[in-house]
């Protein structure tokens, strides 16, 4: 018997009632994500093929070398946004400051987009995984007027939708709208993402641990404590622990859901604040983990709790299992 293939947008507009505000609005958004997403992947695969590889000369906001591919994921996705009419702002880690949407006729879009166009992109000469995050808020200053930059700063808990695009061996978008979390693989043959990783459930615990272990030196005493605790030989507790790390959060991240496992980026002497980006890949990835049953931290407090302060803010992470945070958080306390 042949199963029923069920594409994204099919997906999208029949949970759309899921969201309490819904009306079509936010699905559609989410199905520009997905356009755009589908061109940026044409373009990641021929990548090879065509002079897009390499740096573009440029610098982002955050002070780190720009690749020609992270400049065409961001032009694809503020184009696809800008489009639709859904959005009213949009953020992205390569631009310094917020980009308002304006209407004809006085209209104003009810959302706002947030998003990491080309995490990993250090990867890409290499042909190592790489993605895309996203976060959507729906503004909260009056939609008589122009959005502005406190419509972006609010609590992960605020977001009513966030998700991943994975461009490995093949190419999966991963999203949740607060109920549940739920995987769509790109079938190249009919240009389209079909379900293929339904109600996503990471589990409890597992015997993977994710980090750059080249910074241990730095590391806080509590994570080298708990570094030391996953490499001893205890055959009861299944330790000692495998490490994994790819050094692209999306990917590292896209593991660890589906195997279980912790991913840890924790503040060092070179980054007291931490690296990653609170708006564009903590906080999003942490909705999804906590829809998916796992949890995500800074080390003490609960991420999405948390009420950001600027657009380009970092924050260390403990992200994953849920047990396995835990863990981590109590050495934390011990040797704090």
């Amino acid at each position: 018997m042949k199963s029923e293939v069920k594409t994204l947008n099919q997906f999208i507009f029949e949970r759309q009632h899921d969201f309490k505000y819904a009306s079509g609005d936010l699905s559609r958004l989410l199905s520009d994500i997905g356009t755009a997403s589908k061109i940026i992947n044409r373009e990641v695969n021929k990548a090879g093929l065509v002079n897009i590889l390499g740096m573009a000369g440029m610098e982002n906001v955050q002070g780190e070398e720009v690749t020609k591919l992270d400049v065409y994921a961001n032009d694809q996705l503020i184009a696809a946004l800008r489009s639709g009419g859904e959005c009213c702002l949009i953020a992205s880690e390569e631009n310094d400051d917020v980009i308002p949407i304006n209407y004809e006729n006085g209209h104003h879009g009810k959302y706002v987009v947030m998003f990491d166009p080309l995490d990993g992109s250090s990867n890409i000469d290499v042909n190592a995984s790489i993605g895309t995050i996203f976060a959507i808020y729906r503004r909260v200053t009056p939609t008589t007027g122009e959005a502005i930059l406190e419509d972006c700063l609010q609590k992960g808990d605020e977001q009513v939708a966030a998700g991943y695009v994975i461009y490995g061996s093949s190419t999966i978008l991963v999203y949740t709208t607060g109920n549940g979390v739920n995987g769509f693989t790109l079938d190249p043959s009919i240009g389209e993402f079909c379900l293929s990783h339904p109600d996503i459930k990471t589990p409890k615990d597992s015997n993977i641990y994710s980090l750059n272990e080249g910074n241990t030196a730095q590391f806080p005493e509590g994570i080298k404590q708990y570094l030391a605790y996953c490499k001893e030989e205890v055959k009861e507790e299944n330790r000692p622990y495998t490490s994994r790390y790819i050094g692209s959060f999306v990917a590292d991240f896209h593991r660890n859901l589906l195997k279980g496992g912790i991913f840890i980026y924790p503040p060092t002497a070179k980054a007291p604040k931490g690296k990653l980006r609170l708006m564009y890949e903590i906080n999003p990835l942490s909705f999804v983990i906590e829809q998916a049953g796992g949890r995500a931290t800074d080390g003490k407090n609960r991420v999405l709790a948390q009420t950001p302060t600027e657009l380009h803010q970092r924050m260390p992470l403990i992200i994953g299992s849920e047990n396995m945070v835990l863990k981590v958080e109590e050495f934390l306390e011990k040797y704090s």
